[in-house]
């Protein structure tokens, strides 16, 4: 089967318009490099696969997955009908600009070491998505960015900022951690290396997680601002005014929650061997406190 250079991963659940606006804003920038969209659809009621046949029939597979196995499992069933060099995990709340597919293929076209790159991405506000560049959990990134929340009352300090990188300009290109999985960039060698998304991740933190293990092997993790998308960040959990009333209170509940058990989880994959036992069941025991306020939260507020 022929290769192309790029193969774009649109994962969808339920967000046919947001999906639309994508794949326009794509099929604007065909031009810029030969590449092929993946669009897996996890179980969509709302006529998504329908529409994605009909009004773009330049999209290579749509893969009707007939269930929703979430945010991992579902990008993991693309692999199969991948032919790019590159493989580029898009939402479907995202709109990719001019110039930003061109620039970060060249990008890793001349740096071999990199193993996955992201982009400046940013919000319809105009304002930067702080979780385009972020650094891996630690329980002190974890005490000061998610409890006590000092990187909003210091958010240049180097001690307390770490998470999000804010003692260094956003427009600045430098090596991170981790990059956000509304736009990540990587290679299909290096997927294929660490075995893809760890599909015991449901929703959230799976990006962190494949970020970790591409940087385990040795690769380095880039965050890129000379381009951009814009992120309409939340509209496909019923986060965003307009979504909100098409996600119902069962489904709010499991996309709040399942942040929590992300992080959970990630603690206990990721970094129980690299801290005292005490340590750890701290850490938990603030997870499960904060499970328990977001539950309350949702209920009470919706």
């Amino acid at each position: 089967m022929k290769k192309v250079k790029l193969s774009i991963v649109v994962l969808s659940y339920n967000t046919k318009d947001l999906l639309k606006n994508c794949l326009k804003s794509l099929e604007k920038v065909r031009n810029e490099v030969e590449f092929e969209v993946i669009v897996p659809d996890n179980g969509s009621t709302d006529g998504s696969p329908e529409m994605v046949e009909k009004e773009f029939p330049w999209v290579k597979k749509v893969i009707k997955i007939g269930k929703n196995l979430g945010f991992a499992a579902g990008n993991n069933k693309a692999r199969y009908f991948i032919n790019g060099v590159y493989v580029l995990f898009l939402n479907p709340d995202a709109q990719v600009h001019t110039n930003t597919l061109f620039k970060t293929i060249k990008y890793l076209d001349s740096h071999a070491d990199v193993g996955a790159l992201g982009c400046k991405i940013v919000l319809p506000n105009g304002q930067l998505d702080k979780d385009a560049r972020r650094s891996f959990i630690t329980p002190w990134i974890g005490l000061t960015h998610i409890y006590l929340k000092l990187d909003r009352i210091f958010p240049k300090s180097k001690l307390f900022a770490k998470y999000w990188y804010g003692y260094i300009s956003p427009n600045e290109e430098h090596e991170v951690d981790s990059l956000q999985g509304a736009f990540l960039l990587t290679r299909k060698r290096v997927l294929d290396q660490v075995g893809w998304f760890d599909e015991d991740y449901f929703l959230n933190a799976e990006d962190i997680d494949l970020c970790w293990k591409i940087k385990e092997k040795g690769w380095k993790i880039i965050y890129y601002p000379e381009v951009s998308i814009t992120h309409i960040k939340g509209a496909a959990k019923g986060k965003t005014k307009e979504t909100k009333k098409k996600v119902n209170l069962k489904e709010k509940l499991k996309y709040r929650l399942a942040e929590v058990d992300a992080m959970e989880l990630f603690v206990k994959k990721r970094l129980w061997k690299k801290y005292p036992l005490a340590l750890n069941l701290f850490v938990l025991t603030g997870t499960k406190l904060l499970r328990l306020i977001r539950a309350i939260r949702v209920i009470l507020l919706g």
